[in-house]
């Protein structure tokens, strides 16, 4: 070959690559054209092309020229992952100059290549056969076993290399020695040496240390050489801001973050990921507060047009339970730039709060062809299902679920049990349930027994309790003592409470203690929840003065719901339950200037009830009603047909309960409020709609389902009850509490709720 092409050749090689030739090497003249026309390397491609085109020349270049070539080409089949063409550079440089040994430059880079490539076999072998070795060399080939996570031959490497002669580690070396580590002993060992040569000043050093110690110890030890830094980087904070977040000390993470900023450090995507990530786990009102301020500096630095960064901006929205306004805001923008995990964090964010609306966000998705739904989505839309009325959108998505192959996937199996069951339709959970026999986890059993515990069937729940053949976890026993609760099961509840950490090994918690008190307080023994409360080894929480409230009011103890009420109040004080509650109390024992009073003062504190709400599905349309029904545009044809069933109803033995209802109205008008309720519209306009052969809230009966908000009372119950034997046909009424089926004038409750 002539000289010519061979210059050619290298003019080619600097273009493409880093590597720059000596600067005693001269070009001629004539081939400055031949360098502008030169192609830049830029994909996989150009590097098989160059390679293939090289090792053809014959007879081959001079190796004073071949030794720049091979290095050049090395380096960009490592940088581009070509390791084949490494490979064939390789044989081709041992096969064309046979007595020719590469230099320790020249070495490092076939070293470099094949440990870039993962080939460390070929590594090893080329580091053994180097006869001369520099701090490169041996830093090289533990980093390539270090990425790959061969942690044994990284430290064996790494132990050679302190007693070699010829060299001692450098940073490079230690930062990927100490990504090895898997314990804390071993890094402090590691950290030791760092010390021992003065290499703990490095930044990398430091930065490596950071993530061991955050990975294998705890924090602590993380912060501790975070703070003795001397010169940190941007790495350097995110290192730790990820530590905590990996620790899930999502609150120091935040700081951190905030502290960077404000120190004028400066931040990048890796660091804007870890905080996003940090503020889900944060309280909900800061958290979302921080998220915004968060979303402000990603939008003034750009970085929020980035997909990743967008995403987990919605998805900590979601979770934090932002506005879905909101969320959907932020998700319109990234038009364009969405993918499976940005729709999925919307539906999510829609599924609780507005699962019609995550069901239409759904259907988008599933039209797009560019997207399929995953285990995620199919997982988050199973939980907007579980709000719904009917159990028509939970079907579908279930069919959808077997199409695409996922029936078989337990988790989602589970939330079917879930979605079915709080849908009203328990049959179906149970087909679910007995279809997973051989996949069955401890959420499966779970799940079952809180659909059981949920419709009133107690005794199935502890049926199949007998049957679990996994260990019972702490809400497997919040299940069994909610279905006592719900059915009055007291003996048993306590049974159940004592063997909990004498059999099981449970401690007993929060929800336990609840499910405890509402045990008791319900059946009578209120002495005895009291004492239960006083007893407790934590701090009671609303949840728990909510339940014995509930249960004073039922059995009339004013003196006792005054100390719930109170403390209440002081936990929650813009609930209205402690209030109304109150205010029932004071009615039903006929002291109305007190119920005035308590009423007086939950208006003064700007505390607001929350209005009684039910909904039905009629048609695939979701129809809300409130007490009143006033704006409704079928009223009048509502009021017609409920003043005739209650006309009905009154020739069957039923009278209005005005017991709860102001004192200070007439009987007349205390009857019309109570005829009124959110409950009594909504099986009004279901017979309005519906009345002959209609498939009112169900496609497979006639059964008529009702939700609301809140629970139901004592007159709607009677009133149902009735209203179920006169019309002959079913009625499901799924409160905020539990599920009542009213079937031929009785209720699946036994009247006890």
């Amino acid at each position: 070959m002539s000289r010519l092409t061979t210059r050619a050749w290298l003019i080619s090689i600097r273009t493409l690559t880093t590597t720059c030739i000596p600067p005693s090497t001269t070009l001629p003249q004539e081939l400055s054209n031949l360098r502008v026309r030169v192609r830049v390397i830029t994909t996989r491609g150009d590097v098989r092309e160059l390679v293939s085109r090289f090792c053809d020349i014959s007879p081959p270049p001079p190796i004073s020229f071949s030794e720049h070539i091979y290095t050049a080409l090395f380096q960009a089949c490592a940088g581009h992952g070509c390791l084949q063409e490494g490979r064939y550079l390789h044989r081709h440089m041992l096969s064309s100059h046979l007595d020719y040994r590469p230099d320790v430059f020249l070495s490092n880079h076939l070293l470099n290549m094949y440990a870039k490539c993962g080939d460390l076999e070929s590594a090893g072998k080329v580091f053994d056969e180097m006869p001369q070795r520099n701090t490169v060399s041996w830093t090289t080939l533990i980093s390539g076993y270090a990425q790959r996570g061969r942690g044994e031959e990284c430290f064996s490497l790494f132990s050679d290399m302190m007693t070699a002669a010829d060299c001692r580690p450098n940073e490079f070396a230690f930062s990927s020695v100490l990504a090895c580590c898997e314990d804390a002993h071993c890094g402090k060992q590691i950290h030791g040496l760092a010390l021992r040569l003065a290499l703990d000043f490095s930044a990398y050093v430091g930065n490596a240390l950071i993530t061991m110690y955050s990975k294998v110890a705890d924090c602590g030890e993380a912060w501790r050489v975070f703070e003795r830094m001397v010169f940190r980087n941007r790495v350097s904070w995110n290192s730790m801001i990820a530590g905590f977040h990996g620790r899930k000390l999502w609150g120091k993470a935040v700081v951190l973050f905030s502290q960077m900023h404000r120190d004028g450090v400066g931040f990048d995507r890796a660091a804007l990921l870890s905080v996003i990530g940090s503020l889900s786990g944060c309280n909900v009102d800061s958290g979302i507060s921080h998220c915004n301020q968060v979303h402000c500096l990603g939008i003034k630095t750009g970085i929020v047009s980035e997909i990743e960064v967008a995403t987990s901006l919605l998805k900590a929205y979601s979770s934090l339970g932002g506005d879905p306004s909101e969320c959907f805001r932020l998700f319109t923008e990234m038009d364009g730039r969405r993918d499976i995990v940005s729709w999925t964090s919307i539906i999510t964010a829609f599924a609780e709060d507005k699962p019609e609306e995550a069901f239409f966000l759904f259907r988008q998705l599933h039209r797009d062809e560019a997207f399929s739904p995953d285990w995620f989505t199919f997982s988050s839309i199973l939980k907007a299902c579980a709000g719904l009325v009917t159990d028509n959108y939970a079907s579908s998505i279930h069919s959808l679920v077997i199409r695409t192959g996922f029936d078989s996937d337990t988790v989602l199996a589970n939330s079917l049990i879930h979605a079915y069951a709080r849908c009203g339709v328990i049959a179906s959970s149970k087909q679910v349930f007995d279809e997973m026999k051989y996949c069955r986890d401890v959420v499966s059993w779970n799940s079952m027994i809180k659909a059981y515990a949920l419709h009133g069937g107690g005794q199935e729940a502890f049926d199949l309790f007998s049957e679990m053949d996994v260990p019972p976890d702490p809400a497997t026993f919040v299940s069994l003592l909610s279905a006592c609760s719900h059915v009055g099961m007291v003996e048993k509840g306590t049974q159940i409470f004592n063997s909990m950490s004498e059999i099981h090994g449970v401690s007993p918690q929060l929800d336990h203690y609840a499910c405890m008190v509402d045990i008791l307080g319900r059946a009578g023994g209120l002495s005895e929840a009291m004492k239960l409360i006083t007893s407790m080894p934590m701090e009671p929480d609303s949840v728990i003065w909510s339940s014995l409230l509930g249960s004073c009011r039922k059995h009339n103890n004013t003196e006792l719901a005054k100390l719930a009420a109170d403390r209440l109040t002081k936990l929650e004080p813009d609930n209205s339950l402690g209030y109304v509650q109150m205010s029932n109390i004071f009615s039903l024992d006929g002291s109305y200037k007190e119920a005035g009073l308590i009423r007086k003062e939950m208006k003064g504190s700007r505390v607001l009830k929350e209005p009684g709400l039910s909904w039905m599905e009629i048609g695939n349309q979701v129809h809300e009603f409130a007490s009143g029904g006033r704006r409704h545009p079928d009223r009048e044809a509502i009021y017609g047909k409920l003043n005739s069933l209650v006309a009905e109803l009154r020739a069957k033995g039923y009278v209005a309960d005005t017991s709860l209802s102001f004192h200070d109205i007439e009987e007349e008008h205390k009857e019309q409020q109570l005829y009124y309720h959110s409950e009594k519209l909504a099986l009004a306009f279901a017979l309005v709609k519906g009345e002959e052969n209609s498939c009112v809230g169900s496609r497979k009966s006639g059964v008529i389902r009702i939700m609301k908000n809140i629970r139901i009372c004592v007159d709607c119950h009677s009133f149902m009850k009735l209203a179920s034997g006169v019309l002959e046909r079913e009625i499901v009424v799924r409160d905020s509490n539990r599920f009542h089926h009213f079937r031929d004038g009785e209720c699946s409750c036994s009247d006890y709720w």
